[in-house]
C-alpha cells in the first residue's frame, strides 16, 4: 500500500464514520437510554482525529479535538443532550465531511475560508465546556490536542516508556515506524528516541524490503494509555512492543516490569543503548518521506482484531470495474444466444447439449455478477433521518421517520439514481402533507407527525413508498387549480387517479405562498421524469384527513433480466418474466378486448392494433397473462416463443415518446427486439384504451 492508496482509505473510511456519527446523533432523539448512541459516535470522532493525525491532517485533527472533548463530556454525563446540541454536533460532522473532501481533492485541509466558518462552530462548542476549553485557534492546528478519551489530565504528564521491534512484513505491509513517531508527537512531546540497529544482518543477507530496527522512545504526554497503545495498532501484528509508565529513569526496573504485563515480551531497554533527543518537528520532516500508516489506528486492540478477520471476507471494488464486468456479461448473453441459434439450424445433437451447458453456466455468472452491484436499499433510507431533522426544524413541526423494509436490496445503478426523487418526495410529504402540531392536536391527532419509508420486492420490481398520516390531497383544490391553469376543461370527468396525476404536471403547485421548501411548482414533474428515466412508474393512494403515500415501482436492474418472447406477425417483443403469470389459448372471436379466465373479467391488448403490425395472422393465438402493482391483464399475440436471458440497451431519444416500449436488446441472429413496457401497458388497456397512442417507429426482428 502506498501513501496515495493509504489516503483513499482513510478518505472512504472517513466518509463511512461521519456517516455513523449522523446516525447514532440522530437515533439520540429517539432512544430512551442513549449511552450506546454517544459513545458510538466518539469513537467514531475519536478515529478520525486519529487516523489525521496519522497523515498530518492537522486541521481535521484540530478541529475534531474540540469536537471530541464535548463528547466526552457528554459520555461523562457532565452536559445533557438536547435538540441543540444534537443540531451543532451535526453542523460539525458536516464541517468535518467538509475537510474530508478537500483533503480528497488537494491532499491536505488548509482552506482560510473553511477555518473562518469552523469559528462559530468551535465557539458554540466551547460554551459546553469549562473556561478556556475549546476555544482553540484553528489557524494554528500544530498544537497537540490533550486526548479527550481519558480521565481529566493530572496536574504533570505522564512519562511513557516504550519499547518497539518492528518485525521484517512492516515495511511490505505499507507501514513507517517513523510515522508512528511522528503520530506519538501529537500525543505529547517525544523527549528522545534511541535505535538499535543489532537486528540488521549483513548486507548480502539484508531484504531491502524488510524491516530490523528497534526503537526505544521516551513521551511525555498527558494522553492514557489507551491512546499511546491505539498509535501502534496497526503494526502490533508485526512487531514486539512493550509500554510502561516510567519514573525518573527510561529503563524500567525489575519490580516494575513485574506488576506491569507486557502487551508482547521485549526487554525495554537494551543495555548499551544510546538515547538521542528527537524533536517534534524532526519526527514529522522524517515521516513526510515515509509510507503513510493505515487508518483507524486509535481503535482498541481486540475490536481491530475482530473487524481485520471481517475485513479479510470483502473487497473493495471500483464501480467502473464492476459495471465493465456486467458489460462483458451482456455480450457473453449475446454470443452465447447466437451460438444456441447456430446449433438449432445445424441439427447437431451433441453441439445443442454443449450450447445448453455453456448458456446455464453463463447464466450462472450472470446472477452471480448481478449479485455484486445489488445493495441494500437501508443505506438510502438512513440518509434521510438528517433530511427529516432538518426540514422538520426548518418547517417548525416535530416529525418522525420510520425506515422499514431496508434490507431489501436493488442495483446501485437505480440506488444512485433515486435518491434525489426520493429526497423531493419527502420534503413535499413533510411540508404539503403533514399539518402543523395545533392543527394536528385540533383533529384529534398525535402532535408529532409521521413518516414512513418503506421498500418491498414485487412481480420482479422494487417499490419504495413514502407515506405521512397528514391530510391527504385536496382533491377539489387540485382540480380547481388545473382548470384554472387549462389542463383541463372544466366540464371535465376525471377520476381520484386521474385528478392527484395532474400534481406532476410542469409548474403545478397548490401551495398559497412561495417558500425554501415549495411553491414554485417546480420537482414533482422532474421526479416523474427521473423516474420514468429508469423504466419505473409513480402512483399515489390518499385518504382525506388520514394520510397519503406515494408509490415508486422501479425495475430491480437496469443491465439485464430474465425475458419472455412473444411473437406478432413477423416481430418479436420482450416481456419481463417476472411479471408472466401464465399463457392461455385465445378463442378468436368477438371484437371486445376482454375474455373470461376462469370466471373473472381479463382485460387484454392486441399487440397487433396496438403497434399497427403486418405480418401473417395465427390461427391458434394466445393470451399472455401479466401483472402489475396487483392487477392483471392479457396481451394477445400469435406464438410463444419461450423465456430467453435478455440484455437490456437502451432506445435513443427520437423514440422517447413510443407507448408501451422501455428498451429494446439483440437477438441470437443479431436483429432487435423490443422489450415491453408493463406498465404503460396496463395504463393503455385501461379506461380510453389505445387511444391516441403513437407506435414506435423501430427496427422489429423477424420470427
Amino acid at each position: 500500500m502506498n501513501l496515495d492508496d493509504a489516503l483513499q482509505t482513510f478518505i472512504a473510511e472517513s466518509r463511512e464514520l461521519l456517516a455513523l456519527m449522523e446516525s447514532g446523533l440522530l437515533s439520540m432523539r429517539e432512544s430512551v437510554d442513549p449511552c450506546d448512541e454517544i459513545n458510538a459516535v466518539f469513537r467514531a470522532a475519536h478515529t478520525i482525529k486519529g487516523s489525521s493525525g496519522l497523515f498530518g491532517i492537522d486541521g481535521i485533527v484540530a478541529f475534531t479535538h474540540v469536537v471530541e472533548s464535548v463528547l466526552d463530556r457528554v459520555r461523562d454525563n457532565e452536559i445533557g443532550i438536547d435538540e441543540s446540541l444534537i443540531s451543532l454536533l451535526l453542523a460539525c460532522g458536516d464541517h468535518i465531511g467538509l475537510l474530508v473532501e478537500l483533503t480528497a481533492e488537494t491532499g491536505n485541509c488548509e482552506d482560510e475560508a473553511l477555518i473562518a466558518q469552523a469559528q462559530p462552530l468551535v465557539e458554540a462548542l466551547g460554551r459546553y465546556l469549562a473556561a478556556g476549553e475549546g476555544h482553540a485557534d484553528l489557524s494554528k492546528p500544530d498544537a497537540p490536542p490533550r486526548d479527550s478519551g481519558e480521565a481529566a489530565a493530572p496536574p504533570h504528564p505522564r512519562r511513557w516508556l516504550i519499547s518497539l521491534q518492528c518485525g521484517e512484513p512492516v515495511l511490505r505491509n505499507g507501514m513507517d515506524p517513523l510515522s508512528i513517531i511522528h503520530y506519538l508527537a501529537k500525543l505529547g512531546e517525544v523527549a528522545r528516541v534511541a535505535t538499535n540497529v543489532e537486528g540488521v544482518p549483513l548486507l548480502d543477507a539484508l531484504d531491502p524490503e524488510a524491516c530490523y530496527l528497534a526503537f526505544e522512545i521516551e513521551l511525555l504526554s498527558d494522553a492514557g494509555r489507551q491512546a499511546v497503545e491505539g498509535a501502534f495498532e496497526f503494526i502490533r501484528e508485526d512487531c514486539t512492543l512493550r509500554i510502561e509508565e516510567g519514573g525518573d529513569e527510561l529503563a524500567a526496573s525489575p519490580a516494575q516490569q513485574d506488576a506491569e504485563p507486557a502487551i508482547a515480551g521485549a526487554p525495554l531497554a537494551p543495555e548499551g543503548a544510546t538515547l538521542t533527543p528527537v524533536s517534534s518537528a524532526s519526527c514529522a520532516s522524517s515521516s513526510e518521506s515515509a509510507v503513510a500508516a493505515a487508518p483507524a489506528a486509535v481503535r482498541n486492540g481486540g475490536a481491530a482484531r475482530e473487524n481485520k478477520s471481517a475485513d479479510s471476507h470483502s473487497i473493495r471494488i471500483d464501480a467502473d470495474k464492476l459495471d465493465h464486468l456486467i458489460d462483458l456479461v451482456g455480450e457473453l448473453i449475446t454470443a452465447s444466444a447466437s451460438t444456441e441459434l447456430a446449433a438449432r439450424k445445424a441439427h447437431n445433437t451433441e453441439l445443442r447439449e454443449s450450447a445448453a451447458t455453456l448458456n446455464n453456466l453463463i447464466q450462472k455468472v450472470r446472477d452471480s455478477a448481478l449479485q455484486l452491484r445489488m445493495v441494500k436499499i437501508g443505506a438510502t433510507f438512513n440518509r434521510f433521518r438528517r433530511v427529516v431533522h432538518d426540514v422538520a426544524q426548518e418547517l417548525g413541526k416535530r416529525i418522525d421517520l420510520v425506515v422499514e423494509g431496508e434490507d431489501t436490496e436493488l442495483d446501485k445503478t437505480v440506488v444512485e439514481k433515486i435518491g434525489d426523487p426520493l429526497t423531493h418526495l419527502v420534503r413535499n410529504s413533510m411540508d404539503h402533507g403533514i399539518e402543523p402540531a395545533e392543527v394536528r392536536l385540533a383533529r384529534g391527532k398525535p402532535e408529532h407527525g409521521r413518516l414512513t419509508l418503506n421498500a418491498f420486492h414485487d412481480s420482479g420490481s422494487i417499490v419504495i413508498e413514502v407515506s405521512d398520516d397528514g391530510g391527504g390531497l385536496d382533491r377539489d383544490r387540485i382540480l380547481a387549480k388545473a382548470m384554472e391553469r387549462g389542463l383541463i376543461p372544466h366540464d371535465a370527468t376525471l377520476t381520484d387517479d386521474e385528478i392527484y396525476a395532474l400534481i406532476f404536471e410542469p409548474g403545478f403547485s397548490t401551495a398559497e405562498r412561495v417558500t425554501n421548501l415549495s411553491g414554485r411548482g417546480v420537482g414533482m414533474d422532474v421526479v416523474k421524469r427521473n423516474i420514468t428515466a429508469l423504466r419505473g412508474s409513480i402512483g399515489i393512494d390518499s385518504r382525506p384527513g388520514i394520510g397519503a403515500t406515494i408509490s415508486v415501482r422501479l425495475p430491480l436492474t437496469l443491465a439485464i433480466i430474465d425475458g419472455f418472447q412473444v411473437c406478432v406477425g413477423n416481430s418479436i417483443f420482450i416481456l419481463p418474466l417476472d411479471a408472466v403469470e401464465e399463457c392461455v389459448e385465445f378463442a378468436a372471436g368477438g371484437e371486445h378486448d376482454y375474455t373470461d379466465l376462469r370466471g373473472q373479467v381479463l382485460p387484454f391488448i392486441r399487440l397487433r392494433e396496438c403497434f399497427e403490425l403486418d405480418g401473417p395472422v395465427s390461427s391458434r393465438p394466445n393470451i399472455v397473462v401479466v401483472k402489475h402493482a396487483g392487477q392483471r391483464f392479457g396481451l394477445l399475440v400469435d406464438r410463444l416463443l419461450g423465456e430467453a436471458q435478455t440484455v437490456i440497451k437502451p432506445l435513443s431519444k427520437m423514440f422517447g415518446k413510443a407507448r408501451g416500449v422501455s428498451g429494446s436488446t439483440i437477438l441470437g441472429s443479431g436483429e432487435v427486439a423490443l422489450i415491453l413496457d408493463i406498465a404503460d401497458l396496463m395504463a393503455m388497456a385501461g379506461p380510453g384504451g389505445l387511444a391516441g397512442q403513437i407506435p414506435p417507429s423501430a427496427a422489429l426482428a423477424t420470427c
